[in-house]
């Protein structure tokens, strides 16, 4: 270990154990208050999504989507040379889902589709006032991502719909054909990757055509 890490070590130390009776009250109440937060969000794990894992075994769950969109979005951004923000940009993805702890995930092609936004921000307001979190910006982040026009904004949408697209092509579609989905849904779904991505966008357009094909996908 060396000497900063040591340092930085020592001064947690001491500030923990310092102080009078009322001051290690106060600590351990305010890691009460962390360590229930901190189980908050370790609820996301428990959302299952429509999407099987790479083999087909079990569903995704929403914080493995949130970790895989956090890579993805990093990889192609840095892949691509594209003149993002990095930080800006994880921080979108981690936060991507956080509203489904209390809203739950809404399939894709669900008629309710429109609506799911409501209930996943009041669930982001519910964690920004607990008190065990001290990211003030959370549900600004939130929002920038959720409804924001910036070039990582951008990003995080056309990779939060190739993960769950890249799955379906993995289990032969086993998603789609599960729930009736037709190439037309998924046509329209990604189309405006188009303009967003266009390389990926025809990778996609390929996928949907062997898809159709493969009889994954209801052809109309």
């Amino acid at each position: 270990m060396n000497s900063d890490v040591d340092n930085t070590v020592a001064s947690f130390s001491e500030t923990a154990v310092e102080g009078t009776t009322e001051n290690v009250v106060e600590s351990m109440d305010t890691m009460q208050d962390i360590t229930q937060f901190l189980l908050q969000l370790d609820a996301l794990k428990h959302i299952e999504r429509r999407s099987y894992i790479t083999g087909g075994s079990r569903l995704e769950n929403s914080a493995e989507h949130s970790w895989h969109l956090a890579m993805a979005a990093w990889a192609i951004a840095t892949y691509f040379e594209l003149p993002l923000n990095h930080e800006r940009l994880l921080k979108m993805a981690l936060v991507h889902d956080l509203g489904e702890i209390d809203a739950g995930d809404t399939f894709l092609y669900a008629p309710q589709r429109s609506e799911a936004h409501l209930a996943e921000r009041q669930g982001m307001q519910r964690l920004q006032n607990h008190a065990g979190h001290g990211i003030s910006d959370l549900v600004a982040i939130w929002e920038a991502q959720e409804t924001g026009a910036s070039s990582e904004a951008k990003l995080i949408k056309v990779v939060d719909r190739l993960l769950p697209f890249l799955l379906n092509i993995n289990t032969k579609g086993r998603t789609w054909q599960d729930l009736g989905v037709s190439r037309s849904q998924v046509a329209a779904a990604h189309a405006f990757i188009a303009n967003e991505f266009p390389i990926i966008h025809h990778w996609i357009y390929v996928q949907i055509e062997h898809a159709t094909k493969m009889g994954w996908l209801i052809d109309e």
